[in-house]
This record gives C-alpha cells, sequence and structure tokens, in this order.
C-alpha cells in the first residue's frame, strides 16, 4: 500500500486540499489541468475512476459538470476531504491494484499516483491497472507527472539558488529522477519525457500525447512577483497553450500531462 513516509507527508505534514487554489501556482496548474482535460475527456455522463484523486479537488468539478465519478486514494485524510464534497463516491486503494471491474471505466485519471512511484515496475503496474479497468474502443487515461526540471525552475524563481546546499540537491536530483523527502516534499520521481513514452509502453498502452500544464512564464508566477497581477496570470495561462505540446518547451513546465485513447 501507500509508502509510510508519503502517509506521513499528506496527513500531517501537507493539506493538499488548498494547494490548488491557495496561490497562483497552485490556480494555474488546476485551470490548465481542467482545460486539457475537457478537450480529450467523452461527454458526460461518461464514468470517470480518479484514481489517487486526493481531497477531490478535481472528483468534485467533474461531478458537478455530469460525470459519474469515483474517487481511488490510500490516504484516510485525503477521502475524509472527499466525502465532504458528496458528489461522488469514495474509495481506498491503490493505483498498483484497483478493484475496479475489468472495462468497468470510460476515463482514468492518474493525477498524482505516478509520480509518487519511484520504482518504474510499480508506474508501469498501474499504468496496466489504468488499461485493464477503462473500456476499451475510445477510453481515456490520464496521468500527470512531475517534470525532472521542475525543481530548477522553482529553486530559481524563488531564489534558492542561491543557497549551495539546494544546488546541490538540484544536480542530484536531475541526474536520479528521486527526490529526497528531507527537502520539504515527500517521495517522489520527476520525470524526463522519454521515462513517460517508456513507461507507457511497459504497461503495454500506445504512445502517449503529452502535454505541458504551466508553460514558459511559470518561474514569474511562482516568483510571486506577479501574485497580484490578473494579467500576468492571463499571459500565462495564454502562453502555455501556445507551447503545450511543443517538445522542446515541454521542460519548461512543472507538470506534464500525457493521455491516450485505447484501441
Amino acid at each position: 500500500m501507500v509508502d509510510t513516509e508519503i502517509d506521513r507527508y499528506y496527513s500531517d505534514d501537507f493539506d493538499e486540499i488548498d494547494r490548488l487554489s491557495i496561490d497562483a501556482v497552485g490556480r494555474l496548474e488546476r485551470e490548465r489541468t481542467k482545460e486539457l482535460l475537457l478537450r480529450f475527456l467523452p461527454p458526460a455522463p461518461a464514468r470517470v475512476l480518479d484514481v489517487g484523486g486526493g481531497p477531490g479537488v478535481y472528483a468534485s468539478w467533474l461531478a458537478t459538470i455530469g460525470y459519474d465519478v469515483t474517487l481511488v486514494d490510500p490516504v484516510a485524510r485525503h477521502r475524509e476531504q472527499a466525502r465532504i464534497f458528496g458528489t461522488f463516491a469514495v474509495e481506498d486503494g491503490d493505483a498498483r491494484a484497483l478493484t475496479a471491474p475489468d472495462a468497468s471505466a470510460d476515463v482514468v485519471l492518474m493525477l498524482g499516483p505516478l509520480y509518487h512511484l519511484v520504482d518504474p515496475a510499480d508506474r508501469s503496474r498501474a499504468l496496466a491497472e489504468a488499461r485493464r479497468v477503462v473500456r476499451p474502443g475510445g477510453g481515456v487515461i490520464a496521468a500527470a507527472f512531475i517534470s525532472r526540471h521542475a525543481p530548477i525552475l522553482d529553486v530559481a524563481a524563488t531564489l534558492r539558488i542561491n543557497d549551495d546546499a539546494m544546488v546541490g540537491h538540484v544536480s542530484r536530483l536531475r541526474n536520479t529522477g528521486a527526490n529526497d523527502p528531507g527537502t520539504g516534499f515527500t517521495v517522489a520521481y520527476f520525470h524526463r519525457l522519454e521515462e513517460i513514452r517508456a513507461d507507457f509502453a511497459a504497461a503495454g498502452l500506445d504512445e502517449p500525447s503529452v502535454y505541458g500544464i504551466e508553460g514558459p512564464l511559470l518561474p514569474l508566477i511562482r516568483s510571486g512577483l506577479a501574485e497580484d497581477r490578473p494579467e500576468y496570470f492571463e499571459a500565462a495561462v495564454r502562453a502555455a497553450r501556445q507551447v503545450e505540446d511543443e517538445p522542446a518547451m515541454l521542460a519548461a513546465n512543472a507538470h506534464l500531462l500525457a493521455v491516450v485513447h485505447t484501441a
């Protein structure tokens, strides 16, 4: 089941329910993720399995616009928070061993679990489970990943690049992809584009289309200098749209969304 360090982080150290609304960085990720999902999801009331859906921010939104949503998450605190919405089903579960029947969902969302699975065998197992439970012939699997380059964007924008210890952490992470929980975040893996493709292939899935979520103005938004300037937020969204599928620009994003339709 869930790594004890991950469970402790989300249960005691960090409240995920606020992350996508508390500042402009979270709002940028949320609005761009919604925008991309609406482009690829079948019409409501399609059946959506939100795997690792956390406290239910996206599940609640999807249920509100008519989707039949079931959220699965291994963290008890997240399930308690998600049940407060009262508009979708909530279950305990692990992305690597879903209880849903074969071909029972039109959409499987994995907007969190894959970047908390450091072992590639675990990631391929989770994606294989998504392939099992999504319907063939047009079902959708959408999975989020943290970019290998997210840490350098973050520490540079917040001036922590001037801290030699942080520079060492960023350098190690660039080489290994594995995050050190001692730095403030929890157990996580940061992907290169070719690794995303390899994870899908290992699960028997076609090569996904990969989209950048935040876009090239992310460092400006992350710096906080534009926090009270809505025109900068609008510019960030517009810039993200312009280069969302440009391979050379994917590294400018903190999060990447990989989407595949089943044959």
